[in-house]
C-alpha cells in the first residue's frame, strides 16, 4: 500500500512546508490496490508530520476527494442526458457525484417530465392528469439521499410530487445543467466509435441547430412517448360516431357529464380514469379482457400497502416457497377485502395476473356508477357489442387506456429498434450490440415496487461504468445470449422477461452489487443489530443503498431508523392527551412472530448440514 511505499522512502521536509504538511504523492510503484485508485484517476493525499530535526515523524493517507482526471485515466467526461424528468434528473446527479460533465437536454420549459401538468398534450408529451395520486409511498418511492419533508403526505398529489422533484434539483443545484426547450435531433456514433466510444448529438433550440460530442449518452425520455391505439383489432370503430381518444389526452373529468363513457382497458390508468368520471358521467362501462387484483394504498392497520409488503424477509420467503402455495397465499389474502369474482374482476383462465392500486374502485362497482364489462367484440355507428354477446346503447365516448409504446426517432438503425427491444437490453439498461459502453437507456422498467428507486440505481451503475469503475460482458457475449433467448422466446421455450414487471427487490439487489452497495445482511447484524433489523424486516426503502460502497450517504442509517416517523407525522394533525400509547412488546409479537418463525424455519429446513444431521441423530437414540 501507498503508506509502506511511503514509510520505506526517504523523506525531507521542504524548507517552506509547514509542520504536519500536505503532499500529493503519485506513486511511482503501484500493489493492486493502489494500481486501482490510479486506474481511477484518484491521486493520494499524503499527510506527513516531521520532528523537529526534520526527520519523518509520522504519516497518514486517504484517497483524494480531489479527483485530478487526465485525460489518459479517463473514459467519459462529457455526457448527455436526454430528458429531465424524474430519471434525467437522478441522471444528472449521478454524473455530478462521479465528476462527470452532465448536459442536458429538455425539450418543455421545465423539468418533471410527465409529472409537470399542463391543460392540454398539444405538444406530444405525456403529463398526468389533473387527480393523479401516487401509488408508491413516500417513503418508497424518493431518491436514496433525498427523503420527503416529514410533513408531505403519504401518497400525494401531482402537484406535492412535482415540488419534491424541484426541490431535489435545487437542493443539488441541477437546473444549471439543463438546457430547456432543446430537442434532440439525432444522436449518431462518431468515425472513430470503436475506439472512443463517443457520440454526435445534434440539437434544436427554438430554431436554431447545434452539434456536439459526447463521451457518453443517458437516454431518459421514458416509456409513455407514443400512445398506443390499436384501433385495428376493434371491428367497427371507424364507423362510431362517439368521441374516440387516448387516455394521453385525458386531464380532467370537466365536458363528460352526463355522457356514457366506455373506458378500454384496466390498468392503474383505467381505473383512475373509469372512478373519477363516474361522478359526472350518466355511466361509466369499464372494458377488461384479463380482469385485475385490486389492491388498496393502505394494507393493515392503515399503514402504506408498499411498506408492509415490500420486505427483504417476504422477498426470502418467495423465493424459497413453491409457487403454488404462493399464489395460493397471495390470491386468499387479495379476496380478504372484496371477492374479486363477485365484482367481474377476477383473473381470466389462462390470463396473465396483474394488479392495480385503487382505493375505489370497488366501491363504484358496488354502487353501480363503474360497471365491468368483457373485451369489445365490435362498434356500431352509436353501441359496443361485447365479448359475452351482450350490448351497450349510446355509448358517447370511447376511452382507451391501452399503453404507449417505445420510440426512439433521434437513433439510426438498427440501434433504434434495438432499444425497443427489452431483451436486447442487458440489465435493462445497456444495448447489447455495441462494442463500447457509452449508451445507457434509464427508465425504461417496468418494477413491482418504485421506478424513481430503480432509476437512480441504474443511473449510479451507469456512471460509473463509464468513469471504468465497473464493468459489463463484451458486447459479442451479450448479443449471442440475447439472441439465444429471442430464439427460444418465439419457439414458446421460455416466457419473455420484458413482458413481466421485474421483482423490485431483486432486480435493485442485481444492481447494486454490480456497483458494491448491496446491503451486507449478515454483517450488518454483527455490527448493527438494530440497524439489521430494519434492514431484513422491515420495508426496503431506497436509503438501503447507501449505507455502504460508492455513495455512501452519512445519513442513510437514520433515514432507515426514522422511517416510520415521517410516515406517521402527516397522519397527526389531531392529538388527544392521553391517547397515544407506546406500541406494546405483545404487538410487536403478533406483526413480527409470524414472519421471524417462518423465515427461520425456512432457513433451517433449506440447511443441508441440519438435513443431514436430524436423521443420524435419530438412528443414534433409537439404537440399543
Amino acid at each position: 500500500m501507498a503508506s509502506k511505499i511511503l514509510k520505506q522512502a526517504s523523506l525531507e521536509k521542504p524548507s517552506d512546508a509547514a509542520n504536519p504538511c500536505v503532499l500529493l504523492w503519485n506513486q511511482p510503484k503501484y500493489d493492486s490496490a493502489s494500481a486501482q485508485r490510479q486506474k481511477e484517476g484518484i491521486y493520494t493525499i499524503v499527510k506527513v508530520e516531521f520532528c523537529d530535526e526534520g526527520s519523518l515523524l509520522a504519516l497518514s493517507y486517504e484517497e483524494a476527494l480531489l479527483n485530478l482526471y487526465h485525460s489518459e485515466h479517463t473514459m467519459a467526461k462529457r455526457v448527455a442526458v436526454i430528458g429531465a424528468g424524474v430519471s434525467g434528473l437522478s441522471s444528472i446527479k449521478c454524473c455530478l457525484d462521479e465528476h462527470l460533465e452532465p448536459v442536458c437536454f429538455e425539450r418543455s420549459n421545465d423539468i418533471g417530465g410527465l409529472w409537470k401538468f399542463t391543460e392540454t398534450s398539444k405538444d406530444g408529451m405525456t403529463r398526468v392528469y389533473k387527480s393523479l395520486v401516487t401509488n408508491v409511498c413516500k417513503e418508497m418511492s424518493c431518491y436514496s439521499d433525498f427523503p420527503f419533508q416529514e410533513d408531505y403526505p403519504n401518497f400525494m398529489n401531482q402537484e406535492k410530487f412535482w415540488n419534491y422533484l424541484k426541490e431535489f434539483a435545487e437542493h443539488f443545484d441541477l437546473l444549471k445543467y439543463i438546457q430547456f426547450k432543446t430537442t434532440v435531433c439525432s444522436i449518431t456514433k462518431r468515425p472513430d466509435f470503436s475506439e472512443t466510444g463517443q457520440w454526435d448529438v445534434v440539437t434544436e433550440t427554438e430554431g436554431r441547430r447545434d452539434r456536439a460530442v459526447f463521451d457518453a449518452v443517458m437516454v431518459c425520455t421514458g416509456h409513455f412517448l407514443n400512445p398506443r391505439l390499436p384501433l385495428e383489432s376493434f371491428p367497427g370503430i371507424h364507423r362510431f360516431k362517439g368521441q374516440i381518444l387516448h387516455s394521453q389526452e385525458y386531464k380532467m373529468p370537466a365536458g363528460f357529464q352526463g355522457k356514457r363513457v366506455l373506458v378500454i382497458g384496466l390498468g392503474n390508468t383505467g381505473g383512475d380514469v373509469a372512478v373519477e368520471l363516474s361522478r359526472t358521467a350518466s355511466q361509466v362501462f369499464l372494458s377488461t379482457r384479463t380482469g385485475t387484483w385490486v389492491i388498496n394504498r393502505s394494507s393493515d392497520g392503515g399503514y402504506p400497502f408498499n411498506m408492509m409488503v415490500t420486505r427483504r424477509h417476504h422477498n426470502f420467503i418467495a423465493q424459497v416457497l413453491p409457487s403454488c402455495i404462493l399464489k395460493w397465499i397471495q390470491e386468499r389474502h387479495l379476496n380478504k377485502r372484496f371477492d374479486h369474482a363477485n365484482y367481474g374482476l377476477n383473473i381470466a383462465k389462462g390470463k396473465k395476473p396483474k394488479k392495480i392500486v385503487n382505493d375505489e374502485l370497488p366501491t363504484c362497482i358496488l354502487c353501480g356508477t363503474v360497471t365491468i364489462k368483457t373485451s369489445v367484440k365490435e362498434f356500431t355507428e352509436t353501441s359496443a357489442v361485447f365479448e359475452d354477446g351482450t350490448v351497450e346503447e349510446n355509448i358517447d365516448v370511447v376511452i382507451f387506456t391501452t399503453g404507449y409504446t417505445y420510440s426512439f426517432p433521434f437513433f439510426e438503425e438498427p440501434l433504434k429498434t434495438l432499444c425497443t427491444k427489452k431483451i436486447f437490453l442487458y440489465k435493462l439498461v445497456f444495448p447489447s450490440n455495441l462494442e463500447k459502453t457509452t449508451l445507457a437507456m434509464i427508465g425504461f422498467i417496468s418494477l413491482t415496487g418504485s421506478i424513481l428507486a430503480g432509476t437512480e440505481l441504474q443511473a449510479r451503475w451507469a456512471t460509473r461504468i463509464f468513469k471504468g469503475l465497473c464493468k459489463i460482458p463484451p458486447s459479442q457475449k451479450l448479443m449471442a445470449e440475447a439472441m439465444k433467448k429471442e430464439q427460444l422466446i418465439e419457439r414458446g421455450l421460455m416466457k419473455d422477461p420484458g413482458v413481466d414487471k421485474a421483482d423490485y427487490i431483486s432486480y435493485l439487489d442485481d444492481l447494486a452489487s454490480f456497483i458494491g452497495v448491496k446491503p451486507n445482511i449478515p454483517l450488518l447484524f454483527i455490527k448493527d443489530p438494530r440497524l439489521a433489523w430494519e434492514v431484513f424486516f422491515g420495508p426496503c426503502t431506497p436509503y438501503q443503498y447507501r449505507l455502504m460502497g460508492p455513495g455512501k450517504w452519512d445519513g442513510a442509517r437514520n433515514a432507515i431508523l426514522t422511517q416510520w416517523d415521517r410516515t406517521l407525522k402527516p397522519l397527526k394533525t389531531r392529538t388527544i392527551p392521553g391517547s397515544f400509547k407506546p406500541a406494546s412488546t405483545s404487538h410487536h409479537l403478533k406483526a413480527w412472530g409470524a414472519p421471524i418463525l417462518l423465515a427461520s424455519l425456512l432457513l433451517i429446513y433449506k440447511s443441508s448440514i441440519f438435513l443431514k444431521l436430524v436423521p443420524e441423530k435419530l438412528q443414534d437414540r433409537l439404537s440399543p
